[in-house]
């Protein structure tokens, strides 16, 4: 009888699915001066340390034995060539299916230049280039490190999900100076978060922000605002690793900011990063959902066409009176044409979803994606199960809404050059986008 009563039980309150975590962090402090990534311009070498860089791994393994793996890092972006190598070496140590890594930046702009990330941005002499290089080889080192030891530290867990609200974050296309046109534009306020928890233990926490790290720009290294949080949480949760997660922040920014004084600016972005860590901080206090599994992924590429480029005969033409990083976009085109026949006309985009369950689904789209993003697919999708991240993959340039490329300005238009891409994208951007993240979330939730 007992025996009967236990399969009732049991069979009315469903199945039940275990959960394995593994977290795992590495500090990326560069221990030399390092030329700074983010800005263009003049280069920009660190002179000091305010706070260790990170990257951050979490692995799950869910009731099947798959293991899937998300990898936060203090850094501006990826490059492909990075990202070739860093999921190359995951899939070969550790048989980890590309569409089961997710590596997200917090694109911050206080951090050390990487590989080829952002080119065109920089001029380096001998000395600055030897120095980006050794860093770069500490960084894959330093990614082959942190996955391997997510999956070696699996142990059982629960897992958790609930959004809190911060207002950090203020639409930036109507603040870039008395020429923009930009009326007042949304944000994303939303603060997701998972917690990871073993008994009465909180081991981890993961959250998200939509806003540029870029409430800093001097010479210091840190973490900008994100950094501030992540270091605020795991001082009020000691022992737990806290990973932050750039959300859809394209047309965003941390504002007011301090230009030209740095401790003081160092302070308002600290402050920034304890707003963030507060609304952390009453999520976990809270009432969270419970995220059952199985973890059903999908990964998959679109195709972005791009508008045609500006003609060779015209680059040649204006090329004699640019400097800077202007000349050299113009260069780089004129390379294209003359080895390729021109610039490609179209970039491949691809796109993760991740169903944790029926509970939340995790959108993680490529490049700097504006906040339309966020706010078209939580509508869509549900606006309490649904987490949509950007900066993941390779920084592949601005990725503008219809709304915004037909507003034009930077984020939709006139920063395409700078990622070497000879045009904006036409019109049919964001409908592709949205076309394939629907499939995806499609297709996961039927696996």
């Amino acid at each position: 009888m007992k025996r009967f009563c236990l399969f009732l039980l049991a069979f009315y309150a469903g199945p039940v699915f275990a959960w394995e975590a593994g977290l795992a962090k590495v500090d990326i402090t560069p221990v030399e001066s390092v030329p700074l990534a983010g800005y263009g311009g003049k280069t920009r070498m660190s002179e000091r340390v305010d706070h260790p860089l990170w990257i951050k791994a979490l692995a799950l393994q869910d009731e099947s034995g798959a293991v899937s793996v998300i990898v936060t890092a203090d850094l501006v972006g990826l490059s492909d060539k990075m990202i070739a190598r860093i999921a190359g070496s995951a899939a070969e140590k550790h048989q980890l299916p590309r569409e089961r890594l997710i590596l997200n930046t917090s694109h911050n702009h206080s951090c050390p230049v990487t590989e080829d990330v952002l080119w065109l941005y920089y001029e380096f002499t001998a000395e600055e280039a030897a120095a980006k290089d050794r860093y770069t080889e500490k960084v894959y080192r330093d990614y082959e490190t942190v996955i391997a030891a997510a999956i070696a530290d699996l142990a059982p867990v629960e897992l958790a999900f609930e959004q809190g609200l911060a207002g950090v974050a203020v639409n930036r296309r109507r603040s870039r100076g008395p020429e923009s046109r930009a009326l007042p534009g949304p944000v994303d306020p939303d603060v997701p978060v998972i917690t990871v928890r073993s008994g009465d233990k909180l081991r981890g926490i993961v959250f998200g922000y939509s806003c540029h790290t870029t409430a800093l720009g001097g010479l210091s290294l840190n973490g900008d605002y994100a950094g501030f949080a992540q270091l605020d949480l795991e001082r009020s949760f000691p022992g737990a690793v806290a990973m932050f997660v750039q959300n859809c922040g394209g047309d965003a920014n941390p504002l007011p900011r301090i230009r030209g004084k740095d401790n003081e600016a160092v302070a308002l972005a600290e402050r920034y990063g304890l707003i963030l860590a507060e609304a952390v901080r009453q999520v976990v206090a809270g009432t969270m959902v419970p995220l059952s599994g199985p973890l059903r992924v999908a990964m998959e590429e679109t195709i972005l066409n791009l508008e045609p480029g500006i003609p060779l005969a015209e680059l040649k033409e204006r090329v004699p009176v640019l400097n800077g990083m202007h000349r050299r976009e113009f260069e780089h085109f004129i390379k294209q044409y003359e080895t390729s026949g021109g610039p490609p006309g179209s970039l491949t985009y691809p796109v993760h979803v991740w169903r944790f369950g029926n509970e939340l689904t995790f959108v993680a789209l490529t490049g700097e994606t504006v906040v339309d993003y966020s706010l078209k697919f939580k509508e869509a999708h549900g606006w309490n199960s649904t987490w949509v991240s950007g900066y993941n993959n390779d920084l592949l340039c601005y990725v503008p809404s219809r709304r915004v490329l037909k507003e034009g300005g930077y984020e939709g238009t006139l920063g395409m050059w700078e990622y070497g891409h000879r045009a904006p994208f036409t019109e049919s951007v964001e409908e592709k986008i949205a076309t394939l993240v629907t499939k995806l979330i499609h297709e996961a939730s039927s696996r």
